[in-house]
């Protein structure tokens, strides 16, 4: 597995709680957390190679908020979905990065020094066998500049078309919710100009990629450009990538468009089976594409 230069080191997680740390401090049973965990997804700790949990101090604050809701007679699992997220809006910067939200929840997963030409590989293939097949699909996609996205606007033209929603992310002029996808105006600033994400959040065909660019390439060719990247086809991986891009676009113009998907988003994910298959074919189609882009 390939460490970070330290220019995009990502924080280590700060969760250091166990659940009885975390049963002592809200006043319940860890049998209750663990059978909330079970039957709701909720709280979600991060997992030690040992695969013992651990909690941070704000899951502290978000379960105390569910126990005060369904005190006061809200049913829990809408306690749950309404406790996550405030603690989601109080959490998340304005514009966060994809990137470093996955590194932080899911410490697990491996990263690998990609060039753009072997991204645009695996994207693509993720498009055709994941973003194109999958039953009504929440797709996200950053696509850093502008001229990127054009080059790109016809396929995702067409995912769009079959997709339950679509949001492009880049440095448009401003946001436009009256296409499809709906093109989402990112400030310069913004953590995600710096991010390639390709996100599909569904129920048989859950898929994120994502990659942050490295710095001082300015004098590199396009196609040789390296990013620091990892994907997933873990639900839960998937949910926290695809919540951080409705964020983004509530947060950038797109407030009324996004407002369903994030209540979509709020819940659990769906148990559901990835399909195998697909997930050969897309490292079929990766090949195939690579092997493409070598020869060209």
């Amino acid at each position: 597995m390939n460490t970070m230069c330290s220019s995009t080191q990502v924080p280590a997680s700060d969760a250091a709680l166990t659940i009885g740390d975390l049963a002592e401090r809200t006043g319940l049973r860890a049998a209750t957390l663990r059978m909330w965990e079970q039957r709701h997804g909720f709280p979600s700790p991060q997992r030690l190679d040992s695969g013992h949990r651990r909690y941070d101090e704000a899951d502290i604050d978000t379960v105390i908020a569910v126990v005060r809701r369904r005190d006061a007679g809200v049913r829990l699992d809408v306690a749950i979905t309404e406790a996550v997220a405030e603690s989601m809006a109080r959490a998340e910067p304005a514009s966060p990065s994809v990137f470093a939200v996955l590194r932080k929840r899911h410490p697990h997963l491996a990263t690998h020094r990609l060039r753009k030409a072997t991204l645009l590989a695996l994207s693509w293939a993720i498009e055709d066998e994941f973003c194109a097949k999958a039953d009504r699909a929440h797709i996200f996609g950053a696509f850093q500049r502008v001229d990127y996205y054009e080059r790109a606007r016809d396929r995702w033209t067409e995912l769009a078309r079959v997709a339950g929603s679509a949001y492009a992310f880049a440095d448009f002029a401003s946001t436009s919710t009256d296409t499809s996808p709906v093109q989402v105006s990112l400030a310069p600033d913004a953590p995600m100009l710096r991010e390639w994400a390709l996100i599909c959040d569904s129920v048989d065909l859950p898929v994120v990629l994502t990659a942050w660019e490295l710095p001082g390439q300015s004098d590199v060719p396009d196609r040789d450009r390296m990013f620091e990247a990892m994907w997933s086809v873990d639900p839960a991986a998937v949910r926290d990538a695809a919540r951080v891009c409705a964020r983004v676009a509530s947060d950038n113009g797109a407030a009324t468009q996004v407002a369903p998907v994030l209540y979509d988003l709020a819940e659990r994910p769906l148990a559901g089976t990835t399909d195998l298959a697909s997930v050969t074919s897309m490292f079929n189609r990766v090949v195939a594409y690579v092997d493409r882009f070598g020869r060209s």
